[in-house]
């Protein structure tokens, strides 16, 4: 089994008076993820308690603000585990009362979005709880649990089929099947429960548009044409895909350099998993068949730093860079007033800066490339 690798940071945040909140897309392991934390804990004699709130009678047994029958619930326990809690009808208001009323029970809860969990409720969790987000699997976790070699071996698969758990050992037709389910519906399930929104076939439509777009710049009055919406439709839409941890947004790098596009009328759209991406355009092609790879790599790299970020404890601004000459750089992490710009080159050997960044913006340089990919994500 793979060792997900913020497993060590929740649980050394367990019994420190907050509530813990784990997100991520379905099917990203978040079960199997608390299911191993509640291992470990049953070794340490710690009583436990999981709840699956995708089943009916556990959801709605924990909708209710009594706190004399959430007690019948959970007492005797030290740890509760509420999964899929996104289910569960002012769970926000829950939590706050389990946490507030329970002080010693640790509660862990999953969600496939953010808004229901912190947002939903009229007094969120501000103060109570640490949040936390499990991604697909990274080429680290992959390299740590078997070897280098065979996560070098694998990129193109992984640039195809992507990273999610379920897929991860699976045949090619399989991987396929499963990542086809999950755009089919099951991906989204949840934005579609929220504020009962019926047109599933727009969502789709939508995700499509922006599959086809990764590594260009999204408009959203573009989008409102294509897909006969308003913009403002096509703005909450895109929202609620980054709140269920599908997609995240990329704003533009801006100072003081005359002719740069600013942060407030641009951004670039990219998925947090590849395979879903080539799932949404049905193209599971090698990469040397390809003419989308500069996109795919780029959407591969961004999210792989992403990942490395939250296993170092760094927290970083993202954003890309372009000014109105057409000259760009593909990424710029800023962190405590340093920067870090990165070009993504499939084969390329060298990577060119644009002159008038590398004068006005004192910045570290890199290139990640096929070759030394591993370096940058591999540990």
């Amino acid at each position: 089994m793979i060792q997900r690798s913020i497993f060590g940071k929740i649980t050394k945040n367990l019994f420190k008076d907050k509530v813990i909140l784990i997100f991520g897309t379905r099917r990203v392991g978040k079960t199997t993820l608390v299911k191993q934390i509640l291992e470990q804990l049953s070794k340490e004699s710690k009583k436990c308690i999981y709840l699956n709130c995708d089943l009916l009678s556990v959801k709605q047994s924990l909708e209710t603000t009594n706190e004399q029958i959430l007690k019948q619930k959970i007492d005797g326990y030290d740890i509760v585990v509420i999964d899929e809690a996104q289910n569960v009808a002012n769970i926000g208001q829950v939590l706050k009362i389990i946490h507030d009323e329970f002080p010693n029970i640790q509660v862990i809860a999953t969600g496939s979005s953010s808004f229901d969990l912190a947002n939903k409720t009229g007094e969120p969790l501000v103060g109570r709880s640490r949040s936390f987000v499990l991604y697909p699997f990274s080429v680290a976790e992959i390299s740590n649990a078997t070897n280098s070699f065979t996560a070098t071996a694998n990129l193109d698969n992984f640039l195809r089929l992507g990273l999610y758990p379920n897929i991860f050992n699976l045949d090619e037709n399989e991987a396929i099947d499963d990542l086809e389910d999950l755009v089919n519906g099951y991906l989204y399930k949840d934005i579609l429960a929220y504020e009962n929104i019926k047109h599933s076939d727009q969502i789709l439509k939508l995700l499509q548009c922006l599959a086809l777009q990764i590594g260009s710049e999204v408009s959203f009055n573009e989008l409102s044409n294509k897909l006969a919406i308003s913009a403002n439709t096509v703005k909450k839409y895109i929202d609620l895909l980054e709140k269920c941890y599908i997609i995240f947004t990329l704003p533009a790098f801006s100072g003081n350099i005359r002719n740069e596009i600013s942060g407030n009328r641009s951004r670039k759209i990219f998925f947090y998993d590849i395979g879903i991406r080539n799932a949404l355009i049905g193209n599971y092609q090698f990469m040397h068949l390809r003419n989308d790879v500069g996109g795919i790599w780029e959407n591969f790299c961004i999210v792989e730093l992403i990942k490395k970020a939250q296993r170092e404890g760094r927290r970083c601004r993202k954003y890309f860079w372009r000014n109105y000459d057409q000259q760009e750089v593909d990424f710029i992490e800023e962190e405590n007033g340093e920067l870090r710009a990165y070009e993504f080159k499939y084969t390329a050997s060298k990577a060119k800066f644009p002159k008038i960044f590398k004068e006005n913006y004192k910045a570290s340089l890199h290139l990640i490339n096929k070759e030394n990919f591993m370096e940058w994500f591999g540990k």
